[in-house]
């Protein structure tokens, strides 16, 4: 396990303990919804299908279909929001 991958868990165990990470993800979810992100992404899943058929689709297909176009249209302010907060938490939590 690489330094990095190990620095990651660590942050995400203490995000998990202390309860922030679900405060994260309801606050990324309240700010994509809010930017349009869901309504461009259940429009691209609409077109996804209507290409290949209803019949013709899985779910694992739409979700590898989808993903690479839901990373790009997050809006960077969000991104940079969601770290500004981890940073602080951490700075906060530092032991």
């Amino acid at each position: 396990m690489s330094k990095d991958s190990q620095m990651r868990a660590v942050i995400n165990q203490k995000l998990i303990e202390m309860g922030e990470r679900e405060r994260l993800k309801e606050l990324l979810r309240a700010k994509l919804i809010e930017c349009g992100w869901r309504d461009q992404l259940k429009a691209h899943c609409k077109e996804v299908i209507k290409e290949k058929g209803l019949e013709n689709v899985t779910v694992e297909d739409l979700v590898a279909g989808i993903t690479p176009k839901g990373r790009a249209l997050v809006p960077d302010s969000v991104k940079k929001e969601l770290l500004l907060r981890i940073r602080a938490f951490l700075a906060q939590h530092a032991t």
